[in-house]
């Protein structure tokens, strides 16, 4: 049995060692922040160079001086605090790490995967309920991905059931139309009709039928009143029973009502769920000994991946060389994890993580350092991808070369067959960086969007989410293809959705901190400009808009003649649930210390196994 390692073959869905990696690890009337969205293209050496000339403009004009180029390395505007973890995973490495107990648990995880395996197809006989529960359980413990077959025979065979229409009982037809809307079937809304009463009140008065009438609902789309109505009268009554909940339960309702399941990341909560499946005895404890096995080798190619990623971001010598920009690479790596989890998926994190962490580096160096000179510069630089600009602080050379010598380790992991994916990633960071570069001209003129649809057209893509989509696809095997990255180029409605989503929720989060220091207008700032209204009524607007562009997204999710595969979709979906955690309460990635808990649990501490 091959070992669960990186640096070895990573481990497959089923188990067995998965195919080997084709490397060794797998001003004009037009203000400028509205210019056009750029198609990919292949480059030539030399096809746009910073020019001397513009150079020399900036040397002779006295924009750059070394004394204050100096000054402002010194800086840290925005307060960020260094990182917590540091060089904890260089060192850390678990003495099960390719032992002999790693072995044993491979072979007791392969026992208890065919027992659980026969348990599943057994459950046909099962009821409705049991055989939903027992699909909940095993996603929710994070062991789906070993069941994918077995899984889709029995959600076809849900689907196609009319046991749901004869059901007066709300909670299973909650779980039925949560289950099967999560995994793309379009199932009517009607089926909640016969649980309102004539003043159209729902009747479900238990807490544990609230909540999940409460999360199947969040999958609606735009129309559906039915679903609308009822995330209205649940969340008014799951808020009135709260105070009177006590344990699993009344955790369950407070994360419901923070972030809807639907929208919640299941691997940064596998190991709540064990713990708790286990100590309440709510699933088979073959299940629950099989979701720890599983978790505990998860980790070990977790922590191996993360070495491999701290070596690499210490290569950047971010902590002497930008002082100025966040620390933030284990956190990176936590959020890229909550877009694909599974063993098979290691070389599309490991690209991943190292994408976002270099959108960071980019939105900190524009936000807190470069001049609107020296942004112009680094833009039109990174445009060319060749590294042709003297004139540039150190620090933004280093970060030019850095990018550059990154994306060649990316291309080298690639196949032959795979290299056309990257003029994509090229292009989508072209756009970041020129819409980074359009944020700093409405900085320093105080613009403040007289719409939210105009501030959107720029700063839905200075989240860089569109750019991570793209990136989500470049480690991906054979289910990305170059209709896939054509696809994504377009900016379809998901991918859109993704984008506002993410600035939506990162400008509520935000707002009081950028107040601080001087800042590009927030959505909140237009909307208030554009309607003349308070903050507070500007936050709640903005609250609506971001639960309208979630429509959006279930909206395409559902689409039925959807030609992308389910599992590119499926990594777009989980970028977005990202979103929501990364900024719940707060800007979390900013200020990572509420962070710390979650990358504990989840890729430090082990379960004991017997």
């Amino acid at each position: 049995m091959a070992s669960f390692s990186v640096h070895a073959q990573p481990w497959s869905s089923s188990c067995q060692p998965a195919a080997a990696a084709p490397s060794q690890r797998q001003c004009s009337t037009t203000p400028p922040w509205r210019r056009p969205w750029r198609q990919p293209r292949t480059r030539s050496p030399g096809t746009l160079r910073c020019r001397q000339a513009q150079q020399q403009l900036l040397l002779s004009t006295g924009v750059i001086q070394q004394d204050a180029v100096d000054d402002r390395l010194n800086k840290n505007p925005c307060n960020f605090h260094p990182s917590i973890w540091g060089d904890f995973f260089l060192y850390h490495s678990s003495t099960t790490a390719a032992s002999y107990e790693q072995q044993e648990w491979i072979v007791q995880l392969e026992r208890l995967k065919e027992e659980v395996g026969n348990m599943i197809t057994s459950s046909v006989t099962s009821s409705l309920l049991e055989r939903l529960h027992l699909i909940d359980a095993l996603e929710r413990l994070c062991v789906n991905h070993l069941f994918e077959e077995e899984i889709n025979i029995l959600l076809m065979q849900i689907s196609s059931s009319n046991n749901v229409n004869d059901c007066d009982d709300v909670h299973t037809v909650a779980m039925w139309f949560y289950l099967l809307r999560k995994h793309g079937y379009k199932v009517s809304q009607d089926v909640f009709v016969k649980f309102k009463d004539e003043e159209g009140n729902f009747i479900a008065k238990n807490p544990m039928d609230l909540l999940a009438l409460y999360n199947a609902a969040h999958y609606r789309v735009h129309g559906e009143k039915i679903l609308d109505d009822a995330i209205l009268f649940t969340k008014r009554c799951l808020h009135s029973m709260f105070p009177s909940l006590e344990g699993s339960l009344a955790r369950e309702v407070k994360c419901a009502l923070e972030i809807p399941l639907p929208r919640r990341v299941g691997i940064y909560e596998a190991n709540y769920y064990i713990s708790t499946y286990e100590k309440e005895g709510k699933v088979h404890d073959m299940i629950v000994q099989l979701a720890k096995l599983n978790f505990n080798l998860m980790q070990l190619q977790y922590q191996e991946e993360l070495d491999i990623i701290t070596r690499w971001w210490k290569d950047l010598q971010i902590q002497s060389k930008l002082p100025f920009a966040r620390d933030r690479i284990v956190e990176c790596y936590l959020w890229m994890l909550g877009v694909y989890y599974e063993p098979n998926c290691s070389r599309g994190r490991i690209i991943l993580t190292k994408v976002i962490s270099i959108a960071t580096i980019f939105d900190d160096t524009f936000d807190s350092y470069g001049t609107i000179e020296e942004c112009e510069l680094f833009t039109k630089c990174l445009e060319s991808w060749e590294l042709v600009a003297d004139e540039l602080p150190d620090c933004m050379k280093h970060v030019l070369e850095k990018v550059f010598q990154s994306y060649q380790i990316i291309e080298q992991e690639l196949s032959e067959d795979e290299k056309y994916r990257m003029p994509y990633l090229r292009s989508f960071t072209e756009d970041l960086v020129r819409n980074y570069n359009r944020e700093v001209k409405m900085r320093e003129e105080s613009y403040v969007p007289k719409s939210v649809e105009e501030h959107l057209q720029i700063s839905s893509r200075t989240g860089a989410c569109h750019l991570l989509a793209c990136a989500s696809l470049v480690g991906m095997d054979v289910t990305a293809t170059k209709e896939s990255f054509d696809w994504v180029s377009t900016m379809p409605k998901m991918v859109l959705a993704l984008c506002t989503i993410l600035r939506l929720v990162d400008d509520l989060k935000t707002y009081e901190r950028e107040q601080l220091t001087p800042h590009v207008a927030s959505s909140i700032d237009s909307y208030m400009k554009q309607h003349d209204v308070s903050i507070e009524m500007a936050r709640f607007k903005i609250e609506e808009l971001k639960e309208e562009h979630w429509k959006d997204f279930n909206d395409e999710w559902l689409d039925p003649d959807s030609a992308q595969p389910r599992k590119l979709l499926e990594a777009i979906f989980n970028l977005t649930r990202t979103m929501e955690f990364i900024y719940n309460q707060a800007d979390n990635f900013t200020y990572c210390h509420n962070l710390k808990d979650t990358i504990s649990s989840l890729l430090v501490e082990a379960f004991p196994v017997n």
